[in-house]
């Protein structure tokens, strides 16, 4: 998994509230089980007509907007199914971190084992970074999980609430696998010891 530390960036505007799975990333493009691939069809449904042409209205077909690190959405992001193809679309495209006032529980968990930070800031913290998001190429910001803050582009700062055990899993790239992984040593320990007292096992 990627880690996550320090990210500056291009934040995009995403003022829908909310957005769900189906949204992110429609139920054709599920039959897939590779994690890349998918940002293509990131909101495929809002970033393309009938045809298949561009929607030049969407923000993340807008100049400024196509290489997005960064959402600011409206409430109740990646509510509906609890498909995990949605953070994958969301991390091909490239962006690492949702910014929104709420967030599905199931989506919420699953962006932290695939290295994408969601943030939860209250109305008014949203608003002021929903402005930020509108200046276009100006609208960089930086995400800083080590001291849990979100710079704008004219200095303010937004302080975020993160768990401490999710917050280590992310700075270091680790999901259950490689959470697992850190105990090889124990696991292989066990196990030399179990075949040695249970031969027939």
């Amino acid at each position: 998994m990627y880690s996550f530390s320090t990210l500056t960036g291009v934040a995009a505007p995403l003022d829908i509230i909310n957005v769900d799975t189906d949204m992110i990333i429609p139920k054709q493009y599920l039959k897939t089980i590779k994690r890349t691939g998918l940002g293509s069809a990131l909101f495929s449904e809002l970033r393309y007509d009938d045809a298949g042409k561009e929607n030049p209205a969407f923000v993340l077909n807008q100049p400024a907007y196509r290489k997005a690190q960064i959402l600011v959405a409206g409430d109740n992001f990646g509510c509906g199914s609890s498909r995990e193809h949605a953070p994958w679309a969301l991390l091909d495209f490239g962006v690492r971190c949702v910014i929104s006032t709420s967030f599905a529980d199931i989506f919420y968990n699953n962006c932290f084992k695939n290295g994408i930070l969601p943030i939860v800031v209250s109305k008014e913290e949203l608003g002021r970074l929903m402005e930020d998001a509108r200046r276009g190429s100006n609208a960089t910001m930086t995400i800083d999980l080590p001291s849990q803050e979100i710079r704008g582009p004219d200095g303010g700062v937004i302080r975020f609430e993160i768990d401490a055990f999710r917050k280590h899993c992310l700075l270091h790239g680790l999901d259950d696998i490689g959470l697992t992984l850190e105990k090889s040593a124990s696991i292989q320990s066990f196990e030399t010891k179990n075949a040695a007292a249970r031969p027939w096992a």
